[in-house]
């Protein structure tokens, strides 16, 4: 393959994975904190439970603890919140 062929198979490469990380993104959903629905160990961030990062509470349901959900979808899981509860 000559060099020119080589740069041209490259340079088509990159726009093409270019457009297709951005057709990506502009179909990602809203999302919003979901709290008091989250497994023990699956939470999305810190929380005043006394850990600062996320996967780091212990207890199932901590009403504090939150994951992050496409916009709408925590209003329909029993127990969720979009506001956070306290403890």
């Amino acid at each position: 393959m000559k060099k020119t062929q080589l740069v041209a198979a490259a340079i088509a490469a990159l726009l093409t994975t270019t457009v297709s990380v951005s057709a990506c993104a502009k179909k990602a959903p809203a999302m919003e904190k979901c709290y008091g629905i989250v497994k023990g160990g699956k939470n999305d961030c810190g929380t005043k439970l006394g850990n600062a990062c996320a996967a780091l509470v212990k207890k199932d349901k901590a009403p504090e603890a939150w994951i992050f959900l496409p916009k709408g979808d925590c209003d329909k899981i029993a127990g969720g919140s979009t506001t956070q509860k306290s403890s």
